[in-house]
């Protein structure tokens, strides 16, 4: 993690589950970072730090993103949903109920992430089949082994 001491810092505003945030950083401090010990949304996980196994998965945008990978500097006046941020007061998002319907999760290292991009995917072209449905998800990695869950959830959610 960058040094929050240092002299160098940058100003950014993110608007973060729907409250604006206007800060300074250090120009080196990920959104990962940033979420995790500057606004202490701790539902976002560093796992690998590599960008390889999805546990970081956010939406910038609406659009999902390896927080672990992208800088907050780069992000300024971007619209940012986390895990904190999907359910509506206590009515959860319906895939995040799905998770649970379907057991969806062993440890629960990786079921933030999993769920963001599950969410994400939504949106985006894929086919009906669990192999399209696999290939959308294949950036979040399950070290449990819980994919046929995971893929069931998916599924329950977009009516397949």
């Amino acid at each position: 993690m960058p040094d929050p001491h240092s002299e160098v810092q940058a100003a950014v505003t993110l608007r973060v589950n729907g409250a604006e945030h206007t800060l300074s950083i250090d120009p080196r401090t990920t959104l990962l970072d940033l979420l995790r010990e500057t606004l202490h949304l701790t539902g976002t996980k560093k796992g690998c730090d590599h960008g390889q196994c999805g546990a970081c998965t956010i939406h910038v945008n609406g659009r999902r993103v390896n927080a672990c990978l992208a800088l907050a500097v780069a992000h300024d006046r971007d619209e940012i949903r986390t895990i904190e941020g999907l359910a509506e007061g206590d009515r959860l998002h319906p895939m995040q109920a799905a998770f649970l319907q379907k057991d969806a999760y062993q440890c629960g290292y990786c079921t933030a992430g999993q769920i963001m991009s599950a969410v994400a995917l939504l949106d985006e072209p894929c086919g009906p089949e669990d192999a399209d449905v696999r290939e959308l998800m294949s950036g979040n990695i399950c070290r449990c082994g819980a994919y046929a869950n995971i893929v069931a959830a998916i599924q329950q959610v977009r009516g397949s």
